[in-house]
């Protein structure tokens, strides 16, 4: 196994990358990688974060390899500065950007396209002019304010902010940059969990732990020591999360992605076995020709210059290691709310704090996804043991038992008439707001609502260690409350992710319904099923 597959499907990328830019060297947004923006016309504001494709471009002009056509293009060179000149162009005064509406301020886009450009400007050695050199300044400014205070704990971000702050350094020589990176870094690192991983909103996420290894393993590689411990121990925790198949994190996490970001187990894999053995199943699935991530427009960059800096630091002084599930093994993490278990051939993961969401693998193959119950009362409320909070765990000979409720799901869609008013709020009221009070009330509203808990409780159990089948029980605490619907989800989510929900194989599996236990559930108030697993 090479590097090769990484470079091929980072390459694979670079049209679609091409195509998204406004190309015209006399066009006002010459430059622009949001396509919506200056080419359909859907938006009336560029999104900061496409501004990230620069750095895949810099990495294929820059790269000699006979498969690619890219290297040594002036018009690619051209297009990476004209890309960089557009981000700056687009800023606002204080140095940040929007990401999905006017006036955001969004960090994250801010961070990653700053990352981007001054990576992408290292890379090819442009020359640093006045606007260009502000541009870095003043966005480096505007994350070392609001990284600190951004609404949320998101682990991710804070490393990519001490990361891009890094890069600033490197091309100002600036030691106030250098003071407020390692600032942001003493800050991300404080909050690792003593179980390994970091945090993102409301617990573990494995497929956003995946970007925080990345980028604190990135700056490990510019003479960051410090990071090497805490990198090794959040790697050793997410191999845990690398399943049978190739796949990788999901709907068990506080956060539901599947991200895997191979640079950064790349570049720790001459260190760290189980950083080697992760980046090889990830070759493997790649070259069956799996989805490398989330592939729709707004998401799919997100990969593509990480996967040609994995192929460009691939080395074969590797260690050789072994995953957990490819061991006999079984281990709670109580403070993440993950029990993982495998006897060397099975393997299955289950978070005991989203409703005992499951996958189970046998004999390398997902046989069992399972993302807890949904169902419509019948008033029409639509609920979900996935958003319901706490649960309670506990083992009891062969059972491993899970025990919470229900939370009522809200779908947040705009109409014609909300959006408008919407818009006319940021534009008239938003553009006035501290930088992450949008952010913050955009987040009470779709992302961390309050929930209302419903009337219906429910004991699950998983019998055995890698489980063969599983027992329900299900109890409605009132006496007026009808269920409609009742159903086992195989592939969905309810906390709003933009990253979430990329295609997986278990898209494919049926639902399992269980309308069968709504007459004694609505009627005696008590209900319960057994079934066996594949």
């Amino acid at each position: 196994m090479t590097g090769d597959g990484y470079w091929r499907a980072g390459l694979s990328d670079l049209p679609r990358l091409i195509e998204s830019c406004d190309r015209d060297p006399f066009s006002p947004t010459y430059g622009c990688f949001d396509r919506g923006y200056w080419h359909y016309r859907t938006s009336e504001f560029p999104s900061g974060m496409f501004q990230e494709a620069v750095l895949a471009l810099a990495i294929a002009y820059r790269t000699d390899r006979p498969e690619n056509p890219y290297h040594q293009q002036a018009r690619v060179r051209e297009l990476v500065g004209a890309g960089i000149r557009f981000a700056a162009k687009a800023s606002h005064a204080d140095g940040s950007c929007d990401d999905y509406f006017p006036y955001e301020r969004a960090a994250g886009a801010a961070a990653f396209s700053l990352y981007a450009c001054t990576e992408a400007h290292r890379l090819l050695d442009l020359p640093v002019d006045a606007i260009t050199l502000d541009f870095f300044k003043r966005r480096g400014r505007y994350l070392a304010r609001t990284g600190s205070r951004e609404s949320g704990t998101l682990s991710n971000h804070l490393a990519l902010m001490a990361l891009a702050l890094r890069n600033v350094v490197l091309l100002t020589r600036d030691p106030w940059f250098e003071r407020q990176s390692n600032r942001l870094l003493d800050r991300v690192l404080a909050l690792q969990d003593p179980e390994g991983w970091f945090p993102e909103y409301e617990g573990c996420d494995p497929g956003y732990l995946s970007f925080t290894i990345d980028f604190l393993a990135k700056l490990g590689q510019k003479g960051v020591d410090r990071v090497r411990e805490p990198v090794t121990n959040a790697i050793r925790f997410a191999a845990h999360f690398m399943h049978p198949d190739g796949s990788y994190g999901g709907e068990y996490g506080s956060r539901n992605t599947c991200h895997v970001l191979p640079h950064g187990l790349e570049l720790m894999a001459r260190h760290v076995p189980e950083a080697a053995r992760m980046s090889e199943r990830h070759l493997e699935r790649l070259a069956r020709g799996m989805p490398k991530g989330v592939q729709d427009d707004r998401g799919f960059a997100h990969y593509s210059a990480n996967l040609l800096q994995a192929a460009c630091d691939w080395t074969v002084d590797r260690s050789a290691g072994t995953l957990p599930c490819e061991q006999a093994i079984e281990r709670y993490f109580p403070r993440a709310g993950l029990w993982v278990a495998g006897d060397g051939h099975d393997y299955a993961v289950v978070s005991t704090r989203k409703g005992g969401v499951a996958k189970v693998f046998r004999r390398g193959v997902l046989a069992h996804a399972d993302c807890g119950i949904t169902g419509r009362t019948q008033a029409g409320a639509r609920f979900t043991s996935q958003i319901a909070g706490a649960s309670s765990y506990r083992q009891e000979g062969p059972m491993r038992i899970i025990e919470g409720g229900c939370a009522v799901h809200r779908d947040l869609r705009f109409s014609p008439e909300t959006q408008f008013a919407f818009r006319a709020f940021l534009l008239v009221v938003g553009r006035f707001l501290p930088a992450n009070a949008t952010r913050r009330w955009l987040q009470e509203l779709g992302i961390l609502p309050r929930r209302r808990q419903m009337p219906l409780r429910y004991r699950k159990c998983f019998v055995g260690a890698v489980p063969t089948a599983v027992k329900w029980e299900f109890w409605l605490d009132d006496r007026w409350t009808r269920l409609k619907t009742l159903a086992v989800m195989s592939s969905a989510t309810y906390m709003y992710v933009a990253t979430s929900r990329p295609y997986q194989p278990s898209d494919l599996y049926p639902w399992r319904d269980l309308s069968h236990l709504l007459p004694a559930l609505n009627e005696r108030r008590h209900a319960s099923c057994e079934y066996p697993l594949p």
